[in-house]
């Protein structure tokens, strides 16, 4: 979908000035859930679990490009094939 200058220049302007008005003010005595997990010690089992989806996510994506690169060859080796006969 291709989006004309007329589009692209308000969405610009609000991307660029938006942040300003949506950015968070820094927090003076620090995040409260955040420290009682340090405290607790339960911080660790936070940071186990969104490495674990990150695992997850780029053994996904590894998964998914070789699948795809059998699928490139496949059509390759079709197309070299196909070309051959005529």
């Amino acid at each position: 979908m291709r989006l004309s200058f007329l589009t692209k220049a308000p969405l610009a302007a609000l991307l660029l000035f938006g942040q300003n008005t949506m950015a968070q003010q820094p927090v003076q005595n620090g995040v409260e859930m955040a420290d009682r997990l340090r405290e607790d010690g339960k911080i660790w089992v936070v940071v186990a679990v969104i490495a674990a989806v990150f695992v997850g996510i780029i053994i996904y994506l590894v998964r998914l490009d070789r699948q795809l690169g059998k699928l490139e060859k496949e059509v390759k080796e079709k197309r070299t094939t196909s070309s051959v006969r005529l």
